[in-house]
């Protein structure tokens, strides 16, 4: 026997109790969607896209499901969402299924990267099994959605080398599936990072640009018209929303709360973004921009937030085992679908608000412990490139 064959042996032994653990999980999640008759209707809407635009029918006039959604991404995403057209709803709910548990392991393993460790297929294979769980995560598996595929264009873009050929090209072409991430270009750009910077908002041109030739009328109705129009994408006052403007609707008691939550996200959106160009380290530049994207975007459905993925792999990495326990208790317990709801959101009582918002009061957390951190500390930029030699405190949640 080879010294070679020995290896590889060992090491299959030492990753089988994490693929055994990633194996049950797995499966105790096919079963529990079997058993419930999981429908995921955002995967149904994707394929609904995709025909509308095969056969030529208007891609922002059709509603689907029992739920009467409509669609709500740019038409480049549309033309993404094509191969899908000829796939039996059963072969599409299995695809997207097993799409999102590669996608889930990816995640873990650029969380890691991010975090700055080198994540072993044991750790990846026991983490992935776990973070299966998590809100977030499970409803992106209930609803057939697409957002780990999102996240893990901008980490894995993010985490490479800098100066690699194309750095900054899929942050563009995320932001061109789903607009959130386009913050990370101002991001980049107030770092220092300009070639990056240029680079992602040419590849959202890009997008732009190939869904208006492929789809002018529709690019025209959604530029114009449908992006500004945030009741197709759903009532912003429901717990499913988790970004500051459904705090404030629910809070006020007011279903269309205007400047009350505007202001306060312009405002929120500006210090979000101004703590993670001046973070020491680009861990927490790029966590406290994704989730204060999440904040201030008009609606985050709370399957929106598996960015909860990597801001719990960068505390456990830089020993802050309290509050990665804490994080990950937060995201696991679905506070928000305990509250009254069905239109009852708006009339919670005062001990009920936190429940009904937990995501969102968490950034907003995040946010206040950093602007106090970086006032206590002196806190200056680091430009790109620029290690940061700064002395951190173990008891520091923010570096």
């Amino acid at each position: 026997m080879t010294e070679r064959t020995v290896t590889l042996r060992s090491r299959a032994a030492h990753a089988a109790p994490a693929l055994v653990l990633l194996a049950l999980s797995l499966t105790a999640l096919a079963a529990l969607f079997a058993a419930l008759g999981v429908a995921m209707p955002d995967a149904v809407v994707y394929q609904a896209e995709g025909a509308a635009v095969v056969h030529g029918r208007d891609l922002y006039g059709f509603t689907i499901t029992e739920g009467r959604l409509p669609a709500t991404y740019p038409p480049f995403a549309a033309l993404l969402f094509v191969p899908t057209v000829w796939l039996p709803v059963p072969a599409l709910k299995a695809t997207f299924c097993a799409g999102n548990a590669l996608l889930l392991a990816w995640l873990v393993h650029l969380s890691a990267r991010l975090a700055g460790r080198r994540a072993g297929l044991p750790l990846v294979c026991a983490a992935t099994a776990l973070a299966v769980w998590l809100e977030p995560v499970f409803q992106t598996f209930v609803y057939g959605q697409i957002n780990l595929a999102v996240t893990c264009l901008v980490l894995w873009d993010l985490t490479r080398p800098p100066g690699a050929r194309g750095k900054g090209a899929l942050i563009g072409v995320a932001a061109g599936i789903k607009l959130t991430p386009g913050l990370f270009i101002p991001y980049l750009l107030l770092r220092g990072r300009v070639r990056e910077a240029a680079t992602a908002t040419a590849a959202f041109a890009a997008t732009v640009a190939v869904g208006a030739l492929a789809l002018p009328a529709a690019s025209v109705g959604y530029w114009t018209r449908h992006l500004f129009d945030t009741g197709r994408v759903g009532k912003p006052w429901i717990a499913a929303n988790q970004s500051l403007q459904g705090l404030v609707a629910r809070v006020l008691g007011e279903p269309s709360p205007g400047l009350a939550w505007v202001l306060p996200a312009v405002a929120v959106g500006a210090a979000g973004l101004w703590l993670a160009v001046r973070a020491r380290r680009e861990r927490w530049g790029v966590l406290l921009t994704g989730l204060t994207a999440l904040l201030v975007s008009p609606i985050s459905w709370s399957h929106h937030w598996v960015w909860c993925v990597p801001l719990i792999a960068v505390l456990l990495a830089e020993g802050h085992r309290l509050w990665a326990a804490l994080t990950a208790v937060l995201f696991t317990t679905r506070t928000m679908w305990l509250v009254p709801r069905k239109g009852l959101e708006l009339r919670l009582d005062w001990w009920q608000q936190p429940l009904a918002s937990p995501y969102a009061l968490l950034v907003l957390t995040l946010l206040a412990t950093a602007a106090l951190e970086y006032r206590g500390r002196g806190f200056g930029r680091v430009r790109s490139g620029q290690a940061s030699s700064a002395s951190s405190s173990s008891a520091s949640m923010i570096r």
